[in-house]
């Protein structure tokens, strides 16, 4: 049975995530900061097909990072798939020309060095054939239109995006593939009740890449399993 860890998980796109793959018959260890949020999401999941756990871990904290990472060492020899889905948009995110630093920097914390603090960890325990995905959206495209809309949470996205890209290349020799997505708008706590994708959709494309997609795929961003423009 493969495993994969999915940060931010106890709800919207990563506990759909996690159902999709437990009913792939994977082992799913659902992470976030809220113990009891985390309880939670695993009574909910433990009625389903699957096998699950849950890991407490606050992206944001290295101190965190590293308990969870000895917490899993105690049963775990080796981890298949890393989701970094964890990511935070603040509301006061309007303008990088006027609005305080520490929005900014917030937003980092989470969105880019959470992932990357994560990966790095967990990195030991991945073999020949492992999957890094990482949950961006397509307002880090550097393709596309700025939208003006949460500039510090886009800003994070594209940097998200260089981070895949140049972890992709350092991890090639070792088979490791590592990938970003775009869910797209999906209906979650973040997304709003306006958004036009379901959260099953958002979760559609992480779920192909952990599972099913070739494992050769590495360095690309993917929206509906098709590869996007960066």
């Amino acid at each position: 049975m493969k495993t994969a860890l999915i940060t931010g998980a106890n709800k919207g796109i990563g506990f759909e995530t996690a159902r999709q793959l437990g009913q792939r018959d994977f082992h799913v260890i659902i992470t976030g900061r809220d113990e009891k949020k985390l309880e939670k999401a695993l009574n909910i999941l433990e009625n389903e097909k699957g096998s699950y756990e849950y890991l407490v871990m606050d992206v944001s904290n290295t101190l965190s990072i590293a308990h969870a990472v000895l917490k899993f060492k105690e049963s775990h020899h080796y981890l298949d798939v890393l989701i970094n889905n964890a990511g935070i948009l603040l509301k006061n995110d309007e303008s990088l020309a006027r609005q305080e630093e520490k929005i900014l920097q917030e937003t980092l914390q989470t969105n880019c060095y959470g992932a990357l603090n994560v990966t790095k960890v967990f990195l030991p325990f991945m073999r020949s054939g492992a999957r890094i995905i990482n949950v961006s959206s397509g307002g880090g495209s550097m393709s596309d239109p700025v939208g003006g809309w949460a500039p510090a949470y886009c800003v994070s996205k594209s940097t998200l995006n260089a981070l895949t890209r140049h972890l992709a290349y350092e991890l090639a020799p070792q088979q490791i593939s590592v990938n970003a997505v775009c869910p797209g708008w999906v209906k979650t706590d973040m997304g709003g009740g306006g958004a036009t994708r379901m959260v099953s959709k958002g979760a559609e494309t992480p779920v192909w890449l952990a599972a099913e997609a070739d494992q050769t795929l590495t360095g690309k961003f993917f929206r509906d399993k098709k590869e996007i423009d960066w």
